[in-house]
């Protein structure tokens, strides 16, 4: 049997059966749920890749690529700060001292941490901070507090606060908290709720002086790297022996990361279903073309095609109608992702989610993923019905049809 015989009845089985419309329809529904199924897995991952990013993208202001800890107390000092720096003199570093303390403006309290740290250097490595301080002079003892903070304190810019801190005083019989008078002068809005609500800074000194720290000693130093996974290792070596340690912003948050990804995991495997139910409409469409031509097979073999060239044929009409739904969901998809990318047909909450728009990247990982799964299903869908349209015993058709 000649490839343009193939090819014509490829092309017959393929049009529109009006003696057998449900074959033609459930290939029609095959081709429709292999596109939606395309399509809604290529918005749904760049969604949720998406979505991974900007998270990532909110938790790098506040939580920085890396951080320097110390094992004991004074390990942390100016000296150290100076020899990664010329040692590294790519990396940014900025030493802080950080603790917990309540702000009351009036008879409105609210509570979170408060760092203290060098605005130069802070600056440098936290746009979000730089973008606050813009050309103030910071003073001793100011401070500059998260928008949530501000507004639920009514604070104004030169506004008196006073902060409670952790560290107590002994007064007579009994003990006081540290407190002190500082003056607001500017907020920051980080996109993140949870940090606009509970971060504060202030000078490196103010903290030294009321947690009686000693001079050019630090709870830690941020870092800013372009390459935090491997600058980790090279700091770590650099480290040994100071009693110090480092920790980059995925360990600090793998929790979350890890949730995202295995529910990024999950979402995909659920929706690779629909493209798999859709399949099955492959098969029965296939399997009923089979049954109706029975006697045309069964001819077919008597006239010398091959099971082989049989089996090519339906295996053909399957990929076809799978393969079409793929381009179309591809098309489809990427239809989606610009309508959703350049127009906001949805908006989000922006103090939950950190950005009011939609967030979609659609990684070239995923990409692959999801052409690859669906191509599979739709030859194991194909291959099935087609090696079942060999195994038709040719005498005992054309005998009875």
């Amino acid at each position: 049997m000649n490839k343009k015989l193939v090819n014509f009845i490829v092309k017959k089985y393929l049009r529109f059966d009006k003696k057998n419309p449900f074959i033609s329809i459930s290939a029609i529904l095959a081709f429709i749920g292999v596109s939606i199924g395309v399509m809604v897995l290529i918005l749904s991952m760049a969604i949720m890749n998406g979505t991974a990013k900007e998270f990532e993208r909110k938790l790098f202001t506040m939580n920085y690529p890396l951080t320097i800890y110390p094992k004991f107390e004074n390990s942390v000092n100016e000296e150290l700060v100076e020899k990664l720096q010329k040692e590294y003199p790519k990396l940014k570093f900025s030493p802080f001292v950080s603790s917990q303390a309540i702000i009351q403006n009036g008879d409105v309290m609210s509570g979170g941490m408060i760092f203290g740290v060098d605005p130069q250097k802070e600056a440098s490595i936290n746009p979000i901070y730089k973008e606050a301080i813009s050309d103030l002079l910071i003073n001793k003892y100011d401070v500059i507090t998260g928008s949530g903070i501000a507004d639920k304190l009514y604070l104004n810019s030169g506004s008196k606060t006073t902060l409670y801190f952790t560290e107590l005083n002994p007064t007579g019989f009994s003990m006081m908290p540290k407190m002190k008078r500082f003056t607001y002068i500017a907020s920051f809005t980080s996109g993140l709720n949870a940090y606009d609500k509970a971060y504060m800074y202030t000078s490196i000194e103010a903290l030294q002086t009321l947690l009686k720290k000693e001079p050019f000693t630090y709870d830690g130093i941020h870092i800013h790297s372009d390459d935090a996974f491997g600058d980790i290792e090279k700091l770590k070596i650099s480290l040994e022996g100071t009693n110090t340690g480092i920790v980059g912003w995925w360990q600090q948050n793998g929790n979350f990361f890890a949730a995202m990804k295995m529910e990024k995991t999950a979402l995909f495997i659920v929706l690779m279903l629909i493209i798999l139910v859709a399949s099955l409409n492959i098969i029965s469409s296939l399997l009923m073309t089979v049954m109706s031509r029975r006697k045309e097979i069964a001819l077919l073999l008597s006239m010398g095609a091959t099971a082989k060239e049989i089996k090519s044929i339906f295996l053909r009409v399957g990929t076809i109608i799978g393969f079409s739904g793929i381009i179309t969901g591809i098309i489809l998809g990427f239809i989606g992702y610009w309508f959703l990318d350049n127009f906001d047909i949805v908006t989000l909450p922006a103090d939950v989610y950190g950005s009011a728009k939609l967030p979609l990247d659609l990684a070239m990982s995923d990409f692959i993923s999801i052409i690859v799964g669906a191509v599979i299903i739709v030859l194991i869908s194909s291959y099935y019905p087609a090696s079942k349209a060999t195994n038709i015993d040719v005498i005992d058709v054309l005998r009875n049809e």
